[in-house]
């Protein structure tokens, strides 16, 4: 895994929350952690599929936001504050199937004071897009 230095001590305690979530159910594991970009994969398994052995599309959109919500997090300056989705969007175009992994990576479009907008793709083992996702992130109080 890597991890950009100027954000270790953040990422240290984004990794110390030992609370179950739905990262945890669905596979999903951290990569790579920089402030312009995080990258987790995820199983295409029995909990990420629908009925017809493929990626489920609500799959892709719960990793896209869990990249966005994260990498958007780690570039909160303020103690006290957190990131939460307050909309999102996705487009899939292309299958993942039963068995494989799918690589989510994140970008900031924006990162503002009182908003941050974060891209995510996701592709298959071959590197080909399977779901393009935009997700618009409100900074809170925690």
């Amino acid at each position: 895994m890597y991890i950009q230095p100027n954000i270790e001590k953040r990422v240290e305690k984004f990794l110390s929350i030992s609370e179950k979530n739905m990262g945890d159910a669905l596979g999903i594991s951290f990569t790579s952690f920089k402030s312009d970009e995080v990258k987790a994969t995820m199983p295409v398994n029995e909990n990420t599929v629908q009925p017809f052995g493929l990626l489920h599309g609500g799959a892709s959109v719960a990793l896209a936001e869990t990249l966005a919500s994260v990498g958007a997090w780690l570039n909160i300056e303020e103690e006290g504050k957190t990131a939460v989705g307050v909309e999102i969007n996705a487009n899939h175009v292309r299958a993942a199937k039963k068995g494989e992994t799918v690589l989510g990576i994140s970008h900031p479009i924006h990162n503002g004071r009182q908003t941050q907008v974060w891209e995510t793709k996701i592709y298959n083992k071959e590197e080909k897009l399977v779901c393009v996702s935009r997700c618009t992130l409100a900074i809170v109080d925690q």
